[in-house]
């Protein structure tokens, strides 16, 4: 099986290179550095990483990626090329499951950050790993809003998802761009949607499901 992972974090360590510490990315307030140091962050510092989905430990979470932040930005990239061999979410076991989603996506949002882009030609073995991703991110997503949906992926089939009763919307895209749609990133995606126009409003305008 290739290690899709291990190919999506080296190819962002390479492009947060190319780009430097200030180019905008997708997510909101953040830059390339910030990116860089909340991974690097995510890969060696659980204590601090537990903010992202415990409240209360928000703040410490968001402390330690603001020092991590201020260290020399060539450093930081290094250390996210190059994860510790005991980290709780890189380590050889589990480091296809949590990353290959995490680093393609973080990846798209530094590509897709400024005013150009174009979505990557994939080949067919990140496409069905990917339409795999979809569907688990798009179920989350669904589950919140109630909207029974077909999703369509050129060559790779149909999945009915999102409750009970006939499809409400049917959407078509490549596998990449329905993970970065249902991870909150609709604005910076190509994904035709057929359904009347409040649906499609609820699904471009929809928060993350995870």
């Amino acid at each position: 099986m290739t290690a899709y992972a291990r190919l999506e974090r080296a190819r962002l360590a390479d492009l947060l290179l190319e780009t430097g510490p200030d180019a905008p990315t997708l997510c909101t307030g953040w830059s390339t550095r910030d990116l860089a140091a909340h991974l690097v962050v995510r890969d060696r510092r659980p204590d601090a990483s537990l903010g992202l989905i415990v409240a209360p430990l928000a703040g410490h979470g968001e402390h330690v990626r603001k020092q991590k932040a201020a260290e020399s930005y060539d450093k930081v990239v290094a250390e996210v090329r190059r994860p510790p061999w005991w980290s709780p979410v890189s380590n050889r076991l589990v480091n296809e499951l949590a990353n290959h989603g995490e680093f393609f996506i973080h990846l798209e949002d530094v590509r897709r950050g400024g005013e150009t882009w174009e979505p990557r030609d994939l080949d067919e073995g990140e496409r069905t790993a990917l339409w795999r991703l979809a569907k688990f991110g798009a179920r989350m997503t669904l589950r919140k809003l109630k909207i029974p949906v077909v999703l369509r992926a050129p060559g790779l089939g149909e999945a009915a998802l999102g409750g009970d009763g006939p499809a409400q919307a049917t959407l078509t895209a490549e596998p990449g761009e329905f993970v970065l749609f249902f991870s909150g990133r609709q604005r910076a995606t190509r994904v035709e949607i057929e359904a009347a126009p409040e649906i499609e409003a609820r699904l471009r305008t929809a928060s993350s499901g995870i």
